[in-house]
């Protein structure tokens, strides 16, 4: 079928055509922006889940509620090996500066600033990857004691503090919080809940891996009566089956029930994979209704497209170490794994791989689900695996 109208969007963050299955999300994150804006008191929320569930996709949505909503909003994304500083201090002053607009002064907005100053002052020196340069006056005291557990609080209160001196409430959106250290995780939290004890219109949106839970309650036990944190799975096969229908019938075409089925299949429910499937099988598709025949000749095309980009562009950041240890999880299946049968698939000591086990949980490729187990965060990885291995012999 025609390739120009294909409504299928498989890529990093790229919005699908149909939001299925995230409805109860969306509603909290409405819920909590209404609550925060009208003064009331309201759990910033963290959406965790794996890779390929539309995580980024949900908080540019979120974004888009806060706008409509008459936010001051900054949505980022928190890198690999990239400080909360270097994050943090563009948005905040991306906020305070969409605070600042108007003819009347905001005597808390030029006191955020100055706080901001005051906090660049020491980052700049302490972290190598802050850019940020801000000249004029500081706020002495105040963000400058090179401590982020006291300095992170000071700005965000003052963030709130501006915020609500105009009448406004303000949203931080930020994306891929697992990468964030213990005590910069401890930061952020100490900030948002300093800036609950004083009621301000400053709610804090995030997602990230599963093992975002375990970080936050590592660096702050109190940290589960500050946040919510609902989990962006795979879609049930009714949601499956709307991602995939709507977008179709808004073209003139259809699927039929069994292509459908083999889809949700092949997937496991997993929105961005059926955003590939959906894509490929248009493409290979004569005429409508697209069939089960044409999703397994379509089959092919999409498991190339997904080994060559989605899969690919994570297993190559893989030192040959990582990936020894990734193949002999996936040699065990999809997981999750005992660490100890890892180690004996590999004829290592348990011990032995606690570094390499480290390092994949820190790069966002394995996260553990439970206490002494080990599985995957990017699903049907282990078929890739599988698949690169029977390459190679």
């Amino acid at each position: 079928m025609d390739v120009l109208i294909n409504p299928f969007a498989p890529g990093a963050g790229s919005p699908p055509p149909e939001l299925a299955g995230r409805r109860d999300i969306l509603n909290q994150a409405e819920v909590t922006l209404g609550r925060t804006m009208r003064g009331r008191s309201a759990k910033s929320v963290m959406i965790v889940g794996l890779r390929g569930v539309g995580k980024t996709v949900l908080l540019n949505r979120i974004n888009g509620l806060a706008d409509e909503q008459g936010y001051v909003a900054a949505l980022v994304e928190t890198p690999e090996n990239k400080s909360l500083a270097a994050v943090l201090a563009p948005a905040v002053r991306s906020l305070i500066l969409k605070i600042d607009r108007g003819e009347q002064v905001n005597a808390a907005a030029k006191r955020a600033f100055r706080v901001l100053r005051s906090w660049a002052s020491v980052i700049r020196v302490k972290y190598n990857d802050v850019e940020i340069s801000l000249d004029g006056e500081t706020e002495p005291g105040m963000a400058d004691s090179g401590d982020l557990e006291v300095d992170v609080p000071d700005l965000l209160v003052t963030l709130g503090e501006a915020a609500k001196e105009r009448g406004l409430a303000a949203a931080i959106i930020m994306d891929e919080l697992q990468y964030l250290n213990e005590v910069e995780m401890s930061a952020l939290i100490m900030g948002m809940h300093k800036v609950s004890q004083k009621q301000l219109p400053l709610i804090l949106f995030g997602a990230g891996l599963p093992q975002l839970v375990g970080l936050t309650g590592r660096s702050k036990s109190y940290a589960e009566r500050l946040f919510d944190f609902p989990e962006a799975g795979p879609l049930s096969y009714e949601d499956a089956k709307i991602a995939l229908q709507a977008p179709a019938r808004m073209e003139g075409a259809d699927f039929t029930e069994p292509a459908i089925r083999r889809i949700y299949d092949l997937t496991e429910g997993y929105p961005y994979f059926l955003q590939e499937w959906g894509y490929h099988a248009w493409l290979m598709a004569p005429a409508s209704p697209i069939g089960a025949p044409v999703v397994d000749s379509a089959t092919p095309q999409a498991i190339k497209a997904l080994d060559r980009s989605f899969f690919r562009v994570r297993f190559d950041r893989l030192t040959p170490s990582e990936k020894r240890y990734l193949r002999g999880m996936a040699e065990l299946g999809a997981g999750p794994h005992r660490t100890g049968d890892i180690a004996h698939r590999l004829n290592v000591k348990a011990t032995s791989t606690g570094p390499v086990r480290a390092s994949l949980i820190k790069k966002g490729m394995i996260y553990s689900p439970a206490h002494g187990d080990t599985s995957f965060t990017v699903p049907l990885f282990d078929q890739f695996m599988r698949r690169s291995m029977a390459a190679e012999q």
